[in-house]
């Protein structure tokens, strides 16, 4: 199944588009399913699939109804513990959602989309209307991150020691952890691993909603570097909104020829890794399906083909567009990691690496280089520690937890260097743990 995770600066428009893109793609025969947390004129309102129109089925993420669920059942789960500290039990009817249970319902609804009950239903594509787009981001990054707060606060390894939880507990005179707490982790682990999955698969990508203006210029020139650091791809810019061109009302002109600058400009930083798309302005808020296909079929898309065409701009089928996958740029990787020739042992530990010629430290010890693109990142902006077997990276507001390659364990950093947008972290092999073949 492919997905789509539709987001953009806030005002811009994203749940039309999405809307619009998901009504697209059934209109070309593909089977597939919209989830949003708003409204959509002329869509169902339920929280589970309901068909809208051929082959186009819709959901609500009530994130309040699932907050509700989810506390009740953690709160009969902790049953034990909250009698022995004489808690009284909250009812649903009491409890009010709150800061971030839109997130972690909008997490759980993709699992249920990834591998859940939905799964079944034989969708081929599934359409997200996430957040803006600073939040999307934070949101897109939480299962990585929590699924590694679980990992240090409850390691699953302990779990080996639960036949001695009763003696412990008896000389440390306080209660152990519960056998429910450590499946209730795992569980949880399970669920935000099928989430991730999704995300990071191949066959996702994010179609960016925005208005051209000064706003979302600035906006989307500091989220590329957001989405690179989280190794999430592009596939589409939207501009939504657009004016028509050559007015005879001068007020009206200059609008449209300050939006023409804009575009111009995201023509030369999105285009070729991702298309682009031009959204007419209606010359009103869309309503019903008709006007949600109005967008589709007045759309103006321009994508970047290279297999067989040799390469250059092609009008593409609407916001139903999907661009080749084998566009410059796209490698199945966003990060890679250089090596001059191939070290002892290289080709069992870094069985991606690209050979190429890279100058060797001093001593004539080889030096493997990671390279990260951060497109739009700036030296002062940006943080580099290695921690274990992590590496540290903040960019700007923007902060990731990197584990190290298996190879890249066995090196000490011999330095770094952003350049022409690429940030190459350079490593040396620690000749105590590099492998020997001698």
């Amino acid at each position: 199944m492919r997905t789509v995770l539709v987001t953009g600066p806030g005002g811009a428009g994203r749940t039309t588009v999405a809307a619009a893109t998901a009504l697209a793609a059934a209109r070309r025969g593909r089977r597939t399913l919209l989830l949003t947390a708003d409204g959509i004129p002329g869509f169902p309102d339920g929280t589970e699939p309901t068909e809208v129109t051929d082959g186009l089925w819709s959901a609500r993420i009530d994130s309040g109804e699932h907050f509700r669920e989810e506390l009740l059942a953690l709160q009969d789960q902790a049953s034990a513990v909250l009698d022995l500290l004489g808690g009284n039990r909250l009812d649903g009817e009491e409890l009010t959602e709150l800061p971030g249970s839109t997130e972690l319902a909008l997490l759980h609804t993709l699992r249920r989309a990834a591998e859940g009950d939905w799964s079944r239903r034989g969708h081929e594509l599934l359409v997200v209307d996430l957040p803006p787009l600073r939040e999307a981001l934070a949101l897109l990054a939480l299962p990585e991150q929590l699924r590694r707060y679980l990992r240090r606060l409850l390691p699953p390894e302990r779990q080996a020691a639960r036949a001695l939880r009763p003696m412990l507990a008896q000389l440390a005179g306080v209660p152990m952890p519960a056998q429910w707490l450590y499946e209730a982790a795992a569980r949880r682990d399970a669920e935000l691993a099928a989430v991730q999955a999704l995300i990071e698969d191949r066959g996702t990508t994010l179609r960016l909603v925005a208005e051209p203006g000064p706003a979302a210029e600035e906006a989307l020139r500091t989220a590329r570097t957001g989405l690179a650091l989280h190794g999430l791809r592009v596939d589409t810019l939207a501009v939504n909104r657009v004016l028509p061109r050559h007015s005879a009302d001068p007020w009206f002109a200059e609008l449209a020829a300050q939006q023409e600058k804009t575009v111009d400009r995201w023509y030369e930083e999105w285009v070729p890794e991702a298309a682009l798309c031009e959204v007419p302005h209606l010359g009103r808020d869309p309503r019903g399906l008709d006007d949600l296909a109005r967008l589709d079929t007045t759309a103006a898309c321009t994508v970047f083909e290279a297999a067989g065409t040799g390469g250059g701009l092609f009008e593409g089928g609407g916001l139903a567009s999907e661009p080749d996958g084998r566009s410059p740029g796209r490698a199945d990787d966003p990060w890679w990691i250089e090596s001059p020739g191939a070290p002892d042992g290289l080709g069992g530990l870094l069985p991606g690496a690209r050979i190429v010629t890279v100058p060797p430290s001093g001593d004539g010890e080889p030096v493997l280089v990671w390279c990260l693109p951060l497109p739009g990142a700036a030296k002062k902006d940006l943080q580099l520690v290695r921690r274990g077997d992590e590496l540290l990276l903040t960019v700007g507001p923007f902060h990731r937890i990197v584990p190290l390659e298996s190879g890249l364990r066995r090196c000490t950093v011999s330095g770094a260097a952003l350049t022409d947008g690429v940030l190459r972290v350079r490593f040396t092999p620690d000749p105590g743990l590099w492998p020997r073949t001698d």
